[in-house]
């Protein structure tokens, strides 16, 4: 008995369906790319959700080794040095194409960033320094000798955060008194000898010069008023019907205006008090700070620095991240023309964000983030230490 299959039987047999599930979804398009797997994770791959991975549901290993200090070049020899580094790494190099800045744009940051006085605060040459009882006798016999000039910045900040103290070099400082055009030759010769004459003092009297030469040192930005060494009233305190001034007003004035402006001083009618103008009395004689041109802009850049800083240090359930995660989150993950931002593109997945779009270059002129990092940990408001898995870690003191 022979067995054969026929067409007809074959036929006849049939395929079990697949039962449908509850579960199953019908496709959205006919085209079967649509349905990869991976290009589901390139839509997702967005700069927020990015961020939102970096942060930490678990506390960083902490090996209990410090980072002694933060410099890469460990042979620095004396404070000038420690301080044209500073100056020197502040702000990222200008992107050349690509980045979302225009030639306007571009303009202004360089303005802005040339317009800034050769500040550095003492905070960020401990963060920098091996030795802080070296580089604080350093600071002093070089101010004896008349290389730096400290400068004193009160009121800026509140607690932990306030800028508290800075140094200057002295060359520099005089360089900007003889190249600004509207002091002139003598009144720029005469601020020079007072210098030399007192290179440790913070302040002058108001003796040493006439009216009008502290009406071109307050507008150019080269003295600001201070306490008298008494309790007497200030001359350069807010004037008002029935108010003679007092220190705390001084104070008040001193705290809410920048450095070197008019306003400061208590405004365009503060001249007339020195030589008893608007019919009142000759006032005491008034004391003044050596200050430098666009100290309140410096200032300004530096505590909203730290505080943006900390605030993205912040956003971690434990206040602490890797050093490298906050980079990526001060640089605002910006498109870069590294190996993995070409493959990004590659794949055709989202660009990320463009420089000139980013919070450091449109509030902080590009300011670095390891230049921030340094401030904040000299500063005491921000410590570091090795994990030893994933770096070195930052976490909020």
């Amino acid at each position: 008995m022979s067995f054969r299959i026929t067409p007809a039987y074959s036929s006849r047999v049939k395929k079990p369906r697949k039962p449908t599930s509850a579960l199953s979804l019908p496709r959205s398009t006919s085209s079967p790319s649509s349905a990869s797997p991976r290009k589901k994770r390139n839509k997702l791959f967005q700069p927020a959700q990015t961020e939102a991975l970096h942060d930490h549901d678990e506390r960083l290993d902490d090996t209990g080794e410090a980072v002694a200090s933060l410099a890469i070049d460990l042979n620095f020899r004396d404070v000038p040095q420690y301080m044209q580094y500073i100056r020197s790494t502040a702000f990222s190099d200008i992107p050349e194409r690509g980045a979302g800045m225009n030639s306007t744009r571009i303009a202004h940051v360089l303005t802005y960033r040339a317009s800034l006085p050769p500040i550095v605060t003492l905070a960020h040459i401990e963060a920098l320094s091996l030795s802080s009882t070296r580089t604080e006798r350093e600071i002093v016999e070089l101010a004896q000798a008349g290389v730096l000039r400290r400068v004193m910045i009160p009121h800026r900040g509140a607690g932990a955060s306030a800028v508290g103290e800075g140094v200057a070099l002295v060359s520099e400082w005089q360089s900007l008194v003889r190249s600004h055009a509207e002091l002139g030759d003598d009144l720029s010769a005469k601020y020079i000898s007072l210098m030399n004459k007192n290179p440790t003092s913070a302040t002058i009297a108001g003796t040493e010069f006439t009216s009008a030469e502290i009406s071109a040192l307050t507008t150019a930005g080269f003295i600001t008023t201070t306490a008298l060494p008494d309790s007497r009233s200030s001359l350069f305190a807010s004037p008002g019907a029935g108010s003679l001034g007092t220190l705390a007003s001084l104070s008040s004035v001193a705290s809410k205006h920048a450095a070197g402006s008019l306003a400061a001083v208590g405004g365009a009618e503060a001249s007339k008090h020195i030589s008893g103008g608007s019919g009142h009395r000759p006032r005491p004689l008034a004391h003044y700070n050596f200050s430098l041109p666009n100290t309140g802009s410096h200032i300004k850049l530096l505590i909203e620095a730290r505080t943006h800083l900390l605030s993205l240090l912040k956003k971690s359930k434990y206040r602490e991240a890797p050093m490298h995660i906050l980079r990526e989150r001060w640089d605002g993950g910006i498109a870069t023309g590294d190996e993995q931002t070409t493959a990004r593109n590659a794949r055709g997945e989202p660009t990320r964000v463009l420089p000139g779009r980013t919070k450091k270059w449109k509030s902080f002129w590009g300011l670095r983030f390891e230049w921030v990092l340094e401030e904040c940990v000299g500063a005491g408001l921000v410590e570091l230490f090795e994990t030893g898995s994933v770096g070195v870690g930052v976490r909020v003191v």
